[in-house]
């Protein structure tokens, strides 16, 4: 038996690197393939924003001459500033159930962190809050989501092996959406819709959402600020996920709350038709039908919707805006005919996100969590 690590320099190897999941996973029912185009973007230094302050580096892991791992490690500076830490970020790993690759998937990381003085490594985690994080550690027999990463059961085991311990876990939720709204949001919405001055948007066409757009990210950078590892987008990095994301939007199923009297985003919330089946028939492609399998789940009837963004400003959280969000959404999702939404990953220590859903019936199907280590 033959390990050998190799960085990835050239772009023939980047693909190799991002193609690895979607053949480990080859036929998986629960995976959840990203798009190749997409990730490549996320990895490359000319293309992601994220490179203006970030440090990153990627390994691929031969066995016997064929690709059995992959891991990259990541230093984000605004976030050990903002957190008093010298943390390197391990992200975008898959390898097979095997020691000896584990192993020196992770000595190549940690070797790198420690060359770049680093006394810890976390993960999995990303660039920024908009790529995927926390591993699976409860729900493999759940079909994943776009928005979330998918893993073997093994994964934890092997990194609790190499003496990586919880740091930090999410819990995701399937809440049954109700036939009404419930009386006590109605009250609470229209409150404070009168009380602080505020005011629902909906949008008929893609063009209207343009003058939002950024401030939708601030609204984000402000409310996540207190948040797990978080450090905020920089203004290259909002247009860049404006561009990304925007035009991916449904209107219907997109709240944005502001305040009447300077017109300023108080809060907002995305989401989308779960599009979890669609990914997998495009095996990771928009070529040649990928495309075609989104666009057609994007505007169905869904029976399951992805909660895939929440954001209040902190000034005006736990003051029932989030009623607002309920008010307008609620009504939609039955409209389109949708049965239950599934919440994206919530920190398992913010208990007033999680409070929300006492109102609902509801369960935790899920679990994730970020693992530590000291070098």
């Amino acid at each position: 038996m033959s390990i050998e690590i190799k960085e990835v320099k050239t772009k023939k190897d980047l693909v190799k690197f991002v193609r690895f999941n979607l053949e480990l996973y080859k036929d998986n029912p629960y995976h959840v393939p990203n798009l190749i185009d997409e990730e490549i973007m996320t990895l490359s230094r000319d293309k992601n924003p994220a490179f203006d302050t970030c440090e990153a580096i990627y390994f691929l892991a031969y066995k016997d001459g064929k690709i059995a791992g992959r891991i990259a490690g990541i230093i984000v500076p605004e976030s050990n500033r903002i957190w008093h830490q010298r943390r390197a970020r391990f992200g975008f790993v898959d390898f097979i159930d095997d020691d000896a690759v584990v192993d020196k998937l992770f000595e190549a990381v940690e070797t790198w962190a420690r060359s770049k003085n680093m006394t810890e490594v976390h993960g999995p985690m990303g660039f920024t809050d908009m790529d995927h994080e926390g591993m699976l550690i409860m729900g493999f027999d759940r079909l994943g989501t776009m928005a979330s990463i998918y893993n073997y059961p093994y994964y934890p085991k092997q990194l609790e092996r190499l003496g990586y311990v919880k740091d930090q876990d999410w819990n995701e939720y399937i809440i049954n959406i109700p036939k009404s709204i419930p009386e006590k949001h109605l009250r609470i919405g229209n409150m404070v819709l009168e009380k602080y001055g505020l005011k629902i948007l909906k949008f008929k066409k893609r063009k209207e959402i343009w003058p939002y757009a950024n401030r939708i990210f601030e609204t984000l950078n402000a409310a996540y600020a207190p948040l797990y590892g978080f450090a905020p987008l920089s203004e290259r990095q909002i247009e860049y996920y404006v561009k990304m994301y925007i035009p991916m939007l449904r209107l219907n199923l997109l709240t944005v709350i502001i305040r009447k009297a300077d017109d300023a985003v108080v809060g907002i919330g995305i989401t989308l038709p779960n599009l979890s089946k669609a990914m997998q028939k495009a095996r990771g492609s928009m070529l040649p039908f990928g495309f075609i399998y989104l666009l057609k789940a994007l505007y169905s009837k869904p029976k399951v919707v992805d909660l895939y963004l929440a954001a209040v400003l902190p000034e005006y959280q736990k003051k029932g805006v989030n009623a607002l969000l309920f008010n307008d959404l609620i009504p939609e999702y039955n409209r389109i005919g949708a049965v239950y939404a599934e919440s994206n990953p919530e920190l398992e220590n913010n208990t007033a996100i999680q409070a929300q859903w006492s109102y609902f019936d509801h369960f935790n199907h899920k679990k994730r969590r970020v693992f530590i280590k000291q070098i």
